[in-house]
């Protein structure tokens, strides 16, 4: 949690923990915030918008840039739509307007906690499907250079990768990435 004024920190500190959440650290500026991201790996950040030396948007910016927390919750005293707009343009899970009520951080921070795990998961899914896309293109590139340089078919060329995939004992795309690199070198007849 971080925020420029201690005694709402505080207020933010007994809320959170009467309701079963762990307050891992607390910070008074938006380079404060950063830090402790990259440091503890929250799941959860809250941040004060209007804070002295770094704030609020700017630290968020680069927290969700280096993924060092799963979600911000933005906590401020603005309610402009300009502000609202920007936080919902960098990625927050959430804005909250001060004064808070017990009820209304509770459920924003437990609401926010699963959506993050939640998209968390789906980039992780994403993640996994393009780097199995990357490895069809791949292998699709090397069969196509063994069908070329040896008048085989595709069933055959890709025999051939695997055959040498098990021999090996690599996976198929770091056999296809060879073949590949060794066509570009000349090697390949």
């Amino acid at each position: 949690m971080v925020e420029d004024s201690q005694i709402i920190r505080l207020d933010c500190r007994q809320i959170l923990e009467l309701a079963g959440f762990e307050v891992v650290g607390e910070g008074a500026d938006g380079f404060d915030a950063i830090n402790l991201c990259k440091t503890l790996r929250p799941d959860v950040v809250l941040l004060d918008i209007e804070m002295p030396n770094l704030d609020g948007i700017s630290a968020a910016k680069q927290i969700i840039a280096d993924k060092t927390c799963k979600a911000v919750v933005f906590l401020t005293a603005y309610f402009e739509d300009k502000l609202i707009r920007e936080a919902m343009r960098i990625g927050a899970f959430g804005y909250l307007v001060k004064p808070l009520d017990e009820k209304t951080l509770v459920s924003t921070i437990q609401v926010t906690y699963a959506k993050s795990i939640e998209s968390r998961d789906l980039e992780e899914r994403l993640d996994e499907l393009s780097q199995k896309l990357e490895d069809r293109k791949i292998i699709e590139r090397a069969k196509g250079l063994l069908m070329k340089r040896k008048g085989i078919d595709e069933d055959t060329a890709y025999t051939q990768i695997r055959t040498l995939s098990m021999k090996k004992q690599s996976s198929i795309r770091d056999i296809a990435d060879i073949l590949l690199m060794s066509a570009e070198e000349g090697e390949i007849e």
